[in-house]
């Protein structure tokens, strides 16, 4: 049986710009939902990681 390298680096180079083309489609779908979404937008200078953290002591957990 012959073996043809060129054939199989084809079908390989195909596969990856098929599965690269995936990529891209779920990266734009992602992209799109998340401006859909939006989200409100925090005031200037407020960093949403903390915002509404109280500093100082905790009160005890409640037995």
């Amino acid at each position: 049986m012959v073996f043809n390298p060129g054939s199989t680096k084809r079908q390989k180079e195909a596969s990856r710009r098929d599965k690269q083309r995936k990529k891209d489609e779920r990266r734009e779908v992602r992209k799109r939902e998340k401006d859909e979404r939006g989200g409100a937008p925090s005031p200037a200078g407020v960093d949403p990681d903390i915002a509404g953290i109280v500093p100082g002591p905790q009160p005890l957990p409640e037995d």
